[in-house]
């Protein structure tokens, strides 16, 4: 399964200022973010849930082949599941949700259906994360632009407030793509940045580079 850039800048950017004991990554895919934050934190629990088989059994191999195979454990279950059976809080959150939105329809109607139907409604993960978040926690999350205001209003109806933004864009004259949220029980000021990923093809930027040197052989 391909890594792709949502990841890698969501690992990377995600805050570790409250120095987490546990950690939980929603929709873990390959495990990337779990295996990011082992190797950028000193937390001892980080634990993943992953619903589709595929995902799930490469995601353990990668747990297993990490040096944090100790540190790292995959749940195969729904996030419904897995809410009503944990009874533990997690100080941080982390998911690269798999998202659809009408702004995503291709012309293959089966491609479409299908990212319908694994997509993790923002109601649904919001919710999930009140439950399992601790209350000095923190949630971070990679959405798309377009669905930012949305996911900030269902987010504060379940008392999760941004702290901090970062604005995603392809190139200098691209339209802002990503948002990269991170959410607290707490209202604060919100940091707002914006990230602009290559001057031109593979042609990075100092801000890019800098942000994700330490997860590239190559940069």
């Amino acid at each position: 399964m391909k890594i792709g850039t949502d990841s890698v800048l969501l690992g990377a950017w995600a805050s570790l200022n409250i120095n987490p004991f546990s950690v939980l990554d929603i929709g873990a895919g390959t495990g990337i973010l779990s295996l990011m934050l082992a190797q950028r934190s000193r937390a001892e629990i980080i634990d993943a849930v992953e619903i589709d088989d595929n995902a799930f059994e490469q995601c353990v191999e990668n747990f297993e082949q990490s040096p944090w195979g100790d540190r790292l454990f995959c749940y195969h279950v729904s996030l419904d599941e897995f809410v009503n059976e944990i009874d533990d809080k997690y100080d941080l959150i982390i998911s690269n949700p798999p998202f659809y939105s009408e702004d995503y329809k291709t012309d293959n109607e089966q491609r479409d259906l299908a990212r319908f139907q694994e997509a993790l409604p923002f109601e649904h993960l919001l919710y999930s994360v009140s439950k399992l978040l601790s209350n000095d926690g923190v949630f971070s999350a990679v959405i798309p632009f377009s669905e930012e205001e949305k996911f900030l209003q269902i987010a504060s109806q379940f008392e999760l407030f941004p702290s901090r933004i970062l604005r995603v864009k392809g190139q200098p004259t691209s339209e802002i793509k990503r948002s990269l949220i991170e959410c607290t029980y707490n209202k604060e000021d919100v940091e707002t940045n914006e990230l602009i990923i290559e001057t031109q093809r593979h042609q990075y930027t100092q801000d890019y580079i800098y942000l994700t040197k330490d997860f590239y052989l190559k940069m």
